[in-house]
């Protein structure tokens, strides 16, 4: 019988107390030299290899100031260079900052000067155009890194390439490799790791100071509930300014010796999926909602006799799905009938994704609707949702394979303590909570209270075996002006979950009613036209096309059948546009900006309400 998740506390804690990151990187390149640990496209580094870089890199950072407690931003997509540099400052004792390559001038001049960073590594062009306006005014700025040589500014001395900085490093560690060897092991598990910025969806960005006991504390305790094999594989592919995958792919990696697939641009993921075959595969809610939209249009061009076939084996596997996400015994009769269904027809599907060999799909970040996680449990992908933030370095409350509850985010990990307070909010305390957040003087500042909880600004329940459900974001909570508290992601979960929907935004605070706007998927929304036998393409188009409009008035009926009577939307319209981090709607990691989007669409959302 394994252990309780209380009984793994102190396993997982003593452990943690024992491990920082120079320390991993040294175990792994001396017990696995020759084990593959990054690879990107044709080019893959052994873990010997990753520390020697690594090692050359710190060697570099530090001839050019970079020293213990100090901060350096990166902005640079996915790819070896990243983890290299990242893993080089943190053997410095400094403070590694990923920021969104979406990011505005205004927002990168916001964090910049906030964090107070000595050193920026930039990967290019791209990135070197939006901090050039704002790098004069950053008065602790000393040097800025490119990695893309080409894109070096002529004559200014604070510009050094990527190359030269490896190269000058490589020389000073072969003269003296005691200076590196004796410089980390100075650095204890309590010390800071990295920083990340929260996705200021309601204010301006925090830096959240994470520490190395931080990071791997989280890294043992997910592996203790849900354990992940030595050297497997894993995808990298969501942003590093990202807590999920820098946990993932930069501290879970070095805990468990993975092997790390980098893919550099997200629409690449599911065919480097099928490459990888990875035993775990965390995805935000748009990344599973796209994958049950692309199965949904595999099944509408099959053939009869195999569509019949997917159907009945998805509804087998369907009906399992939902008794063991509500707890109840599955009958043996239908075990025998989902298994066979399993080997003989839907593995088979999975395999053509590279998913057949996934004992661990999450959803975290956003919620994300149950009709969606049923569709894909259909088919043999039990996607369970967690739930967590910066703060608490990813992961706070988990579902495992063989214990979840659909439609929570499951209990917390070991270690963890969970508690509401009297409106819902939800507080937590144990070893995954930060250090604090970052002062502009580059003090550390504690958001616990004395007792050591934090307030999430998350509203959820709990119910009688420990699972949490997440209602909403405190501070997004829409009171109408009869009073009514309605929770505005669980309408827009509903109406996302359509293959037309790329995003929607429930509408009605301090207002009579609730309306909504809906954004069309520009991948999914073509697809589905011309499935249906409809010429208009662009977004524009399909959103004046009677034949969508017709479906999107099916589906808010649909919704409003299963929403109480103040929580249905009475007028809904349709927006040309996709909403981006890009475009300003979206946070970097996809979160609505609903006061941004308040503001773009005030006279279409004031016309909804002309009768009231």
């Amino acid at each position: 019988m394994r252990p309780s998740f209380a009984d793994l506390e102190s396993q997982c804690q003593s452990l943690a107390d024992t491990l920082t990151l120079p320390l991993l990187l040294q175990r792994n390149a001396e017990a696995y030299a020759d084990a593959p640990a990054l690879t990107a496209g044709d080019t893959t580094l052994t873990w010997a290899q990753l520390r020697a870089r690594t090692a050359a890199l710190s060697r570099g950072l530090g001839a050019l100031g970079l020293r213990r407690g100090d901060r350096m931003m990166i902005m640079m997509s996915a790819r070896p260079e990243h983890w290299l540099i990242d893993y080089g400052a943190v053997h410095l004792g400094a403070i590694s900052c990923t920021a969104y390559q979406t990011l505005s001038v205004e927002q990168i001049a916001f964090v910049a000067k906030q964090s107070q960073a000595r050193i920026v590594v930039l990967e290019g062009a791209a990135e070197l155009a939006r901090w050039q306006p704002v790098l004069d005014a950053l008065d602790a700025l000393e040097r800025v890194i490119v990695v893309d040589e080409a894109a070096l500014p002529p004559g200014d001395a604070r510009f050094v390439s990527f190359a030269q900085v490896e190269a000058r490093g490589r020389g000073l560690h072969q003269e003296d490799p005691s200076v590196f060897e004796s410089g980390w092991k100075g650095i204890r598990p309590e010390d800071p790791i990295a920083m990340m910025y929260t996705s200021g969806t309601t204010g301006d960005p925090k830096g959240v100071v994470l520490s190395h006991r931080n990071a791997f504390y989280e890294a043992i305790a997910v592996d203790a509930v849900v354990p992940t094999p030595m050297h497997a594989t894993s995808v990298a592919y969501l942003p590093l300014a990202h807590i999920a995958e820098r946990e993932l792919g930069l501290y879970r990696s070095l805990y468990k010796a993975l092997h790390v697939y980098i893919c550099a641009d997200p629409a690449g993921v599911m065919g480097l999926l099928a490459k990888a075959r990875p035993p775990a595969f965390f995805g935000v809610p748009r990344v599973w909602e796209k994958l049950a939209a692309g199965l949904k249009a595999k099944l509408d061009t099959m053939e009869s006799p195999r569509r019949e076939a997917v159907l009945a084996a998805h509804a087998a596997l369907l009906e399992v799905f939902r008794l063991e996400g509500s707890g109840r015994a599955v009958p043996p009769e239908l075990a025998r009938k989902a298994a066979e269904a399993e080997a003989q027809v839907l593995r088979p599907l999975r395999a053509v994704l590279g998913l057949d060999a996934l004992m661990w799909a999450s959803s975290g970040s956003a919620p994300i609707p149950v009709e969606v996680l049923e569709f894909l449990g259909g088919f043999g992908l039990k996607v369970l949702e967690v739930w967590g933030m910066s703060e608490t370095t990813g992961c706070a409350t988990i579902n495992t394979p063989s214990d979840f509850r659909v439609g929570t985010v499951g209990r917390p990990i070991p270690g963890l303590q969970l508690r509401l307070a009297a409106d819902g909010e939800i507080f937590v305390r144990g070893p995954v909570l930060f250090l604090g957040y970052l002062a502009a003087d580059g003090t550390i500042v504690s958001a616990v209270d004395a007792d050591g909880w934090l307030a999430t600004g998350d509203i959820g329940t709990v119910d009688a075996e420990g699972y949490l459900t997440i209602t909403d974001r405190k501070k997004e909570l829409l009171i109408t002006s009869s009073g009514k508290n309605i929770a505005p992601s669980k309408i827009e979960g509903m109406l996302r979950a359509h293959p037309l929907v790329a995003q929607a935004i429930a509408i009605g605070d301090r207002r009579p009613y609730v309306t909504a706007l809906i954004s069309l998927d520009p991948e999914a929304a073509p697809v589905w036209a011309k499935a249906r036998g409809l010429e208009a393409r662009s977004l524009e188009a399909l959103a004046r096309e009677p034949a969508v409009r017709a479906e999107l008035d099916a589906l808010v009926a649909a919704s409003n059948v299963r929403l109480s009577r103040a929580e249905q939307v009475k007028h809904y319209d349709v927006v040309a546009e996709a909403w981006s981090p890009v475009t300003g709607e979206l946070t970097p990691s996809l979160k609505l900006k609903r006061r941004v989007i308040l503001q773009q669409y005030a006279a279409r959302i004031a016309s909804f309400y002309e009768d009231a």
